[in-house]
C-alpha cells in the first residue's frame, strides 16, 4: 500500500513513529550523558544508535520511492516550503546522527560494539592496554561537529514537527494528524 491523501500506509506510520520516539529518546540520553557525565551509557547510546540507522535506511528509500504524502490540505506557499524543510532537516538528521555516532566512535579509536558484539574494534594502545588510541582527530572532529550540529536543531526541528501537527489538527482542522496516527479520515 502506497500513501493517498486521505491514508497513509502502514509502513510509512510505524517507520515514522519507531523512529521518532527513537530518535527523541537517543536525543534525551545524548544530553543527559553530556550533561551529568555518564559515559556508561556510552555503549547503550552507541547500539541504539547503530540499530536506529538500521531502521533509518529503510525509511529512506521508502520515501524516495514512495515520495511525498500528498499535502491533506490546502497550504500557503510559505507553509508548504517551511514543512519541506522540517522533513529534510528530520530525514536528513535520522540518517548523519547515527552515522557521525558511528565516526566519533571508531575515529577517537573506542571501535564500535553494539550490546557487546564487536563490530570494528577498539585501537588499544600496547603501551598501556586499558587506553585507545584515536585513529583519526580529523574524522574525529568531523563527526562530533556533525553529531553537535545535529544536538542542536533537531530538538528545534522536532519541536517545529510537532507544533506543525498540532496546527493541521486544531487550527486548519484537517487529516494530517490523523494519517500520522494510522487513523481512518472523518
Amino acid at each position: 500500500m502506497t500513501d493517498t491523501k486521505e491514508r497513509l500506509s502502514a509502513v510509512t506510520v510505524k517507520l515514522h513513529w519507531i523512529i521518532a520516539v527513537a530518535m527523541i529518546f537517543l536525543t534525551a540520553l545524548g544530553i543527559i550523558m553530556e550533561e551529568f557525565e555518564l559515559h556508561q551509557l556510552f555503549d547503550l547510546h552507541i547500539s541504539l544508535g547503530v540499530l536506529l540507522l538500521l531502521l533509518v535506511i529503510p525509511r529512506l528509500v521508502w520515501r524516495y520511492r514512495n515520495g511525498w504524502p500528498e499535502p491533506a490540505g490546502n497550504y500557503t506557499r510559505f507553509e508548504h516550503l517551511s514543512g519541506k524543510l522540517v522533513h529534510w532537516l528530520l530525514l536528513l538528521a535520522t540518517l548523519l546522527m547515527p552515522l557521525s555516532g558511528i565516526l566519533m566512535a571508531i575515529a577517537v579509536g573506542h571501535g564500535l560494539h553494539v550490546f557487546g558484539l564487536m563490530l570494528y574494534p577498539e585501537s588499544l594502545d600496547p603501551a598501556n592496554p586499558g587506553e585507545v588510541i584515536m585513529l583519526s582527530e580529523p574524522l574525529q572532529q568531523l563527526g562530533e561537529g556533525i553529531h553537535e550540529l545535529g544536538a542542536d536543531v533537531l530538538p528545534l526541528a522536532i519541536g517545529l514537527h510537532i507544533v506543525g501537527a498540532l496546527k493541521h489538527h486544531f487550527v486548519d482542522k484537517d487529516e494530517t494528524l490523523r494519517r500520522m496516527l494510522g487513523l481512518a479520515p472523518r
